[in-house]
């Protein structure tokens, strides 16, 4: 019996094949069914990616104006007071819980 269908294996080893990659190719990970995931997912990743590009832009900024050549005093004496946990007299502080 396993003689008989001897000829038959390579045609049902591609028609296995054929119909696993076609259900793939409809409900699988990149899939037609799942366009409207990807979609969502895409335009969530495009704005995190529109808000980490301005962060990286303000802290370039700020990097900047810490350099040497155009050292910022006000930034400075910001950056100072953060780290170092003073504060001026004059100053308005509001404590905030981590």
């Amino acid at each position: 019996m396993l003689a008989r269908l001897r000829p038959f294996l390579s045609t049902a080893v591609v028609l296995l094949g054929l119909v696993y990659f076609s259900v793939q190719g409809f409900i699988g990970e990149g899939g037609l069914l799942r366009r409207d995931q990807r979609s969502a997912a895409l335009v969530v990743r495009t704005q995190e990616l529109a808000k980490l590009s301005r962060e990286r832009r303000d802290l370039e900024i700020r990097a900047q104006l810490l350099r040497d050549e155009s050292l910022s005093a006000d930034l400075l004496e910001e950056r100072a007071r953060s780290l170092l946990g003073f504060a001026d007299p004059r100053d308005y502080v509001i404590p905030l819980r981590p």
